[in-house]
């Protein structure tokens, strides 16, 4: 009896260690329903975090991006001259013993760009090269190249350079719009001269409008980072973990002129079509919707009766503009511009501004609380759908085309625009001949025609008009007019 029992007690304990395993491999090696509903890459970060050797625990790798980026972000150096005044700053001490002549004081500036084709194309920040008389650019291989500034847009703070070589490497295109927040990105530039600095961070905010450019019809809509960016960033890349361009870093918010936790880049979908705008026509071609908005607050929406606090109220609607044109009216919310979401000013900028004039887009309309699609055909600044090439506006009776670099340090200027040809106008009735270089209009530099179209365009239609410039011999002349 007593060996049957024994029997029986080891058949138990036998039985009960074949249960035990089994309910342990099955709870062990196979995860629960719930956790198989798991994705893949999570069920490998949580396998990777559970096991025993520190080395396998997974963390982010920058590595192919970095290696991708750093031979594509140039450093960018700029000369160029200033005019200091050497008087005594007493003004009734200089004015019985004369005046001194300014001093041309030398000045170089320091930045980065990012290379966009294998023939040379470099964009970076028209801040970086703005009145620069010589650009000169080095790549990561220490090559170094006198650029060309071939175009540039103050609005958009973007302005785009060239080098005579091929076979460059070069970064591709982005697609700023798929950024999400949170998503790891990585800043390249050259920060106080250190070439090839790569920062890593993630995308904190998007639209950001800071109110930092004062250029008239400007567009700030940046991508907000913590990756540390500082001075001689600026014009560097913004890239996404496979090493393609999604902005160009502009800014940093900072109280002591260094990095100080946030830091913003211009959207690869702005730079990107001012790119195209510069090489194709010479100046960017700004699409313009014809309204002014209000945003959305809470107690906008609990006056005017919203259910939602989402997208923009149309406050005014230009008269000869492309929404009055749509039936766009006073009082109604547009949602979305082809299928994009838009709740501020800074998303309704950069959406516009992926478009040129006669462009077609679809807005999503709330009105009386009913949503319908409004087809829209945007214009120009000058209220028509006309594309307008550099050196093709007619403006005042005469035909413009840019100035090279070259000349400008020959002619000792560092912005102009060259009169190609002047037919009936007002030009010509005051004497302006073909070859003439407008320098300034109004004491406002210029640059290109859409400079001077936009100068025109603010100046009333009995206002005066005064012309500093200089003809190619060197021999410098104003012309004033009434408009």
């Amino acid at each position: 009896m007593k060996i049957q029992n024994l029997f029986v007690s080891l058949f138990i304990a036998i039985l009960g260690g074949a249960v035990a395993v089994f309910f342990y491999a099955r709870l062990v090696d196979h995860p629960s329903d719930k956790m198989a509903d798991r994705s893949t890459s999570q069920s490998v970060y949580y396998a990777a975090l559970n096991a025993h050797d520190p080395g396998d625990v997974r963390f982010p790798d920058f590595t192919y991006a970095a290696e991708k980026t750093v031979h594509c972000v140039v450093h960018v150096k700029v000369k160029s001259v200033q005019s200091m005044y050497s008087g005594s700053g007493n003004p009734l001490y200089d004015f019985f013993y004369g005046y001194r002549e300014p001093r041309q004081v030398p000045r170089e500036g320091y930045g980065s760009g990012v290379i966009i084709s294998e023939d040379g194309y470099i964009i970076t920040n028209n801040h970086v090269i703005d009145g620069a008389e010589e650009i000169e650019v080095t790549l990561n291989d220490k090559r170094v190249f006198t650029a060309t500034l071939i175009g540039a847009d103050p609005p958009t703070d973007i302005a785009l350079l060239k080098v005579e070589e091929s076979g460059l490497p070069y970064l591709t295109y982005g697609d700023s719009e798929a950024l999400r927040v949170g998503e790891w990105i990585l800043a390249v530039g050259n920060p106080y001269n250190l070439t090839s600095t790569v920062t890593a961070g993630i995308v904190s905010a998007k639209a950001r409008q800071l109110g930092i450019n004062n250029q008239r019809l400007a567009i700030e809509a940046f991508i907000q980072t913590d990756a540390a960016v500082n001075p001689g960033n600026s014009g560097g890349a913004l890239v996404n973990t496979r090493g393609e361009l999604v902005g160009i870093n502009a800014a940093i918010a900072s109280q002591t002129g260094a990095y100080s936790g946030n830091s913003f880049a211009i959207p690869v979908t702005i730079a990107r079509k001012v790119i195209a705008d510069l090489k194709e026509y010479g100046s960017v071609q700004r699409a313009m919707l014809g309204v002014t908005i209000e945003e959305i607050t809470s107690e906008f929406a609990k006056k005017h009766d919203i259910a939602k606090i989402e997208g923009i109220s149309v406050a005014s609607v230009l008269e000869d503009g492309a929404a009055a044109a749509a039936g766009i009216k006073v009082g109604d919310i547009i949602k979305s511009i082809n299928n994009v979401p838009v709740n501020s000013f800074s998303e309704l900028q950069e959406q516009i501004s992926k478009f040129r004039p006669n462009d077609q887009i679809e807005l999503s309309v709330e009105r009386n609380k009913k949503l319908q699609a409004l087809k829209v055909t945007l214009r120009n600044i000058d209220g028509n759908t006309k594309i307008i090439k550099n050196g093709s506006g007619d403006i005042l009776g005469a035909k413009f085309e840019g100035v090279n670099e070259k000349d400008k340090k020959n002619l000792k200027i560092r912005s102009g625009v060259r009169v190609k040809e002047v037919s009936e106008g007002k030009l010509k009735d005051v004497g302006i001949k073909d070859g003439f270089i407008v320098v300034k209009i109004n004491d406002v530099s210029v640059n290109s025609v859409n400079d001077i179209r936009e100068i025109f365009n603010r100046i009333p239609s009995d206002g005066r008009v005064m012309i500093d410039g200089v003809y190619p011999n060197g021999r410098v002349a104003y012309y004033g007019f009434a408009k």
